[in-house]
């Protein structure tokens, strides 16, 4: 065959076969066999969501489709939400219905920019369960169009590409996840695809996961090991899609066998805050099994309102320990929806496991 679409899927196989070169060889290449095995799940949770995004999906009749879970890890996944995406057409209407269930925290994004892969450039709009009116039973309905509607509404605008729900549950196994359901308003014939529609759906596949390779796997700063940078105020502009409601503070960490790192901070009133731990693809530790993150509801607090929570590989006997699951190093990534100030900077220190308790006696120290 001959077709743009054999020629476009090709291209997108092609891709693929050479991803596993960028992460096991080159200035990227990641330390250890667990990392080097990690990276082929990812490599395949990458092409699931381009697929969903990009070649299956269809505005004139949209559904939210799951783009993170327990085994579809991205983008800065995390134990305790859900992300769900839907496809938009700009000049449809749209109407969202859902019921928040037991979320802490909820919101739809829409996105704007390219329509060919690229990562999306702006936020249009976002609504929550702070601005939205929600029914006592926890229901509601959510209007997306260009035309303005009473009640809960979100503009469109010509470069409208989708929507991305998030709900926050601080007992994500035992609380009831929201529930998301999404409606055309407008009718639309039955599609008969052509060659061309066919072949720019798998090309901006491949752009989708050709942009991802551009940034992941993470290379790190050598001399920045066991720190955490100052966190930064909720953001004006965002990238990809990130939330635009949320400060966030990115550190790393590197321990040897016995040692634990030691995080303290005081969290500012918040809708929801967590810190998760990554590997160098950007996706957390299987939950499963142990707590490999942990949020603002699971924290206990000092006396003061401040925390510490630490980090190693095996339990030091503190409430909030965090395990890094067997790996010597690693990302670890705050974030705090909805607060009302910008988090003050949080302190870092190495110590024993025996000793990580408030009496540790530390390798090193930082701010």
């Amino acid at each position: 065959m001959t077709t743009k679409t054999h020629e476009a899927v090709r291209e997108l196989l092609d891709l693929v076969g050479a991803v596993e070169g960028i992460f096991l060889e080159g200035p990227r290449a990641v330390r250890g066999e667990r990392s080097a095995l990690e990276g082929y799940r990812w490599m395949f949770s990458l092409l699931q969501v381009a697929l969903e995004a990009y070649v299956w999906a269809d505005p004139a009749r949209p559904r939210f489709v799951d783009i993170v879970g327990p085994h579809l890890k991205w983008g800065g996944d995390n134990a305790d939400a859900s992300y769900c995406f839907a496809p938009i057409d700009p000049e449809r209407t749209y109407r969202v219905r859902g019921r928040k269930g037991d979320a802490i925290y909820l919101s739809l994004t829409v996105y704007g920019g390219p329509r060919d892969g690229r990562y999306s450039s702006r936020i249009i709009g976002t609504a929550n369960d702070r601005t939205m009116k929600i029914e006592p039973d926890g229901s509601f309905e959510l209007v997306l169009s260009k035309r303005e509607h009473a009640g809960n509404w979100l503009r469109l605008e010509d470069d409208t590409f989708c929507a991305i729900t998030r709900d926050y549950r601080v007992r994500p196994t035992a609380d009831r996840k929201a529930q998301w359901s999404i409606e055309c308003a407008d009718p639309a014939s039955p599609p008969r695809t052509t060659d061309e529609d066919e072949a720019a759906r798998f090309r901006a596949a491949t752009t989708f996961l050709r942009e991802q390779l551009g940034f992941q796997p993470l290379a790190y700063d050598e001399t920045r090991w066991n720190l955490i940078a100052d966190p930064y105020p909720v953001p004006t502009v965002t990238y990809g899609w990130a939330a635009g409601d949320a400060a966030y503070a990115m550190g790393s960490f590197k321990l040897e066998d016995g040692e634990a790192l030691i995080i303290r901070g005081r969290s500012p009133q918040c809708a929801f805050w967590n810190m998760c731990l990554w590997n160098p693809f950007l996706h957390t530790y299987n939950y499963d099994y142990e707590r490999v993150t942990i949020n603002g509801g699971e924290v206990v607090y000092e006396a003061d309102g401040s925390w510490t929570i630490v980090v190693s590989g095996r339990d030091p006997g503190h409430p909030n320990w965090v395990s890094t699951a067997g790996h010597g190093y690693g990302t670890i990534w705050f974030r705090w929806f909805l607060p009302a100030e910008t988090p003050a900077a949080l302190t870092t220190e190495v110590a024993s496991i025996e000793r990580s308790g408030l009496d540790a006696t530390c390798r090193s120290s930082h701010r």
